[in-house]
């Protein structure tokens, strides 16, 4: 990918069915953890694609295609609430049971945050995009688009590159809490940070 404009949308307000691009973007960005349940990223995707929330999603497009995506949730809507029938239908009744349970807690529980505060979940880049800038400008346009006072989003100890994206845009460190399952999750710290607007 040469550099070129990058397009930012809600994925609500893109006139075309756009899921399966970014079913592909979100199995590219999270392989490595998703790869637990199947390395097929066909049934990945086939598990994924209906489960984001088009009205908190934005998409970066170059050229008409889907590249990155970035989801800004509230505490009234979260990025991709899990459901159980979709990842049983594409990755079986075990696998997809096994899936369900350990995404649910990530997804499914509310944000304790308040309604001036933006919760920034989601972030991944198509392989052939990274290093493109195209995170960098979804972050931005949220940023600067949205109306929230605060975002916060959270990042891993060993997602060095994410955090040091996070640290160049203003973000800071609130809080840092030890991962219980770290072997199993390959992380050992979930680092809270939040940005504030200035008036």
């Amino acid at each position: 990918m040469t550099t070129s404009i990058i397009h930012i949308r809600r994925m609500a307000d893109i006139d075309r069915d756009v899921r399966d691009e970014v079913a592909e973007v979100f199995v590219d960005g999270y392989y490595s953890e998703l790869s637990y349940f199947t390395k097929d990223r066909n049934l990945l995707k086939l598990a994924f694609r209906d489960l984001f929330s088009p009205e908190v999603f934005y998409l970066a497009e170059v050229e008409g295609e889907v590249v990155g995506i970035l989801a800004c949730a509230h505490n009234k809507q979260r990025a991709m609430p899990v459901e159980i029938t979709p990842l049983q239908n594409a990755l079986g009744e075990t696998t997809g049971e096994l899936a369900y349970n350990v995404m649910k807690k990530e997804f499914n529980s509310p944000i304790p945050y308040d309604n001036e505060t933006g919760y920034i979940e989601c972030v991944a880049t198509s392989e052939r995009a990274r290093g493109k800038g195209v995170s960098t400008a979804l972050m931005k346009y949220v940023m600067e688009e949205l109306p929230y006072s605060r975002y916060v989003l959270e990042v891993t100890n060993r997602n060095e590159i994410a955090h040091r994206m996070y640290q160049k845009l203003g973000f800071q460190e609130i809080e840092r809490k030890a991962e219980d399952h770290a072997e199993e999750y390959g992380f050992d710290d979930r680092i809270y940070m939040a940005w504030f607007r200035r008036e």
